[in-house]
Order: C-alpha cells, then structure tokens, then sequence
C-alpha cells in the first residue's frame, strides 16, 4: 500500500490512471472507497487521486488530538501532490472533503486548475451556526468514544462502504477536522479564480442553501442538481454524477 509520511501519522492514498490529475477526498467518517466509481469512470483519461484522511481508513491514527486540523489536512494534499510529482490538478470532494478542496486552495491557488464541490458547504459567517454545527460535530465524537466503530451504522452510503479501524481517530477529526473555527474559507468564495462544479444531491436538504451560497459567490460556477439523489450522490446516482463530472472536465480542455 502506498504511504506518506506526515507529522505523525501515515497518509494512505491511491493513484489510478493518466492525464490531467484529479484529487478526490472523501468526507468525515468515509473513506478513498467512496471513490470507487468515480475512479472507474475517470481514471481511462485522467489521472485520479484518492486518499484516506488522518484517523481515516487507512491512515494512521495519531494519540495527539492536535495533529488533527484544517491545516494538517490542507498540507496533506498537497503532501500527496508532491509524492506524486503533480504541481497543478482538479481538486475535489464531497462533504468534509469539498470544503477542505475549498480550504486548500485558499492556502495553494496555483496547485489548483478547477474545483469541483460535490454535497458540501462553505463553513459558517454565523457566530452561532458556527456553534451548532460544531455541537454536532462534538456529539459524533462523544458517540465514537463511547460506542466505538459501531457509532458508524446509522451512517450514509458514502460512510457504510468505507472500512475503518480506530473510533479515537474519527473522534479526534470530528473535533479537529469537522468542527469549524472560523469563516475564512466562506469568506474567500468571491476570491476563487478557476472554475468551479458545484454538484448536489435533489434530495440532500442540508446542503441546498450551501450549494446556493457557494454558486452564487464563486465567480467561475456551474451548479449541478443530480435528481433523486442523497448525500452520498456519487454512490446514490453515479451515472449522472460521472456525467456531470466528464463534462465539467471536457470544459477544462478547450
């Protein structure tokens, strides 16, 4: 299995195919598995990346719940780029996923060709949406730690096709990783400069507003609703997801 090696802890990633790259991460408490269809679809003409994040699948889990951050996982990408000798690629993600894609391209714009933002949002202006959303992300926690892997069952489908071996991993990236701790990432949204897929579920309520927000502020965004699809919209309706996704990247190319 190939690895990196990352203020302590080990990065799992895989690497499939040629072409232009594309760096795919999942979202919290899912792993590079999630991806699988994706990979299938895309890896005949690109150069696909995927990975599991710190206490995710297989990566490591450090003991230190500070090595669990934005930033680390920020600088993980772009750890995985270097290993793999890609100075400029499509990055991407759902969920947890898609607003570190936003977050790594606020620290490394140049590394990025297009963004592509599937089920996810922004973070929050909102002092006090800030805080709700951090007291669910507490709450995940505090179940992992009191009911180990088995917290994961009433997951989606991105999280019950995953495969994970430390509950204190996910509970250190839940308060770490999920939680959020400011607004510059939401902030930065009229700031973006390459083109951006914006891609939701129909049925995926708690992200609608946010694809909104995240549409109308990117300059560069095309929004995508996939129809009779939940969060894990890659996995609910891949056909039309992978179709949404071969034609943004066909844009790239001319």
């Amino acid at each position: 299995m190939p690895y990196i090696d990352r203020e302590g802890a080990r990065i799992y990633y895989e690497e499939h195919g040629s072409g232009p790259a594309v760096l795919l991460s999942h979202g919290y408490s899912a792993t590079s598995r999630m991806w699988r269809g994706q990979v299938e679809a895309l890896s005949p003409h690109h150069r696909v990346l995927t990975w599991d994040m710190r206490g995710h699948g297989e990566s490591e889990s450090p003991d230190d719940p500070s090595l669990y951050s934005e930033a680390a996982t920020v600088d993980d990408m772009a750890a995985i780029l270097d290993r793999c000798g890609v100075s400029q690629a499509v990055v991407g993600g759902l969920s947890l996923g898609g607003y570190m894609s936003l977050a790594f391209y606020l620290k490394y714009p140049e590394r990025v060709r297009a963004l592509m933002l599937f089920d996810t949002g922004p973070g929050y202006r909102n002092p006090e949406a800030r805080a709700g959303w951090n007291r669910m992300a507490e709450q995940r926690a505090k179940s992992l730690e009191e009911r180990g892997l088995d917290a994961l069952q009433s997951g989606g489908d991105e999280v019950r096709v995953s495969l994970h071996h430390s509950a204190a991993g996910l509970a250190h990236a839940a308060r770490g990783m999920l939680a959020q701790f400011d607004s510059s990432v939401i902030d930065a949204l009229p700031s973006v400069r390459v083109p951006a897929l914006v891609l939701v579920g129909e049925r995926d309520e708690p992200f609608l507003v946010a694809t909104d927000v995240m549409a109308a502020k990117i300059p560069h965004a095309v929004k995508i609703v996939v129809p009779d699809a939940g969060h894990a919209s890659n996995i609910n309706q891949p056909a039309a997801f992978n179709r949404a996704v071969e034609e943004f990247l066909t844009t790239l190319a001319l």
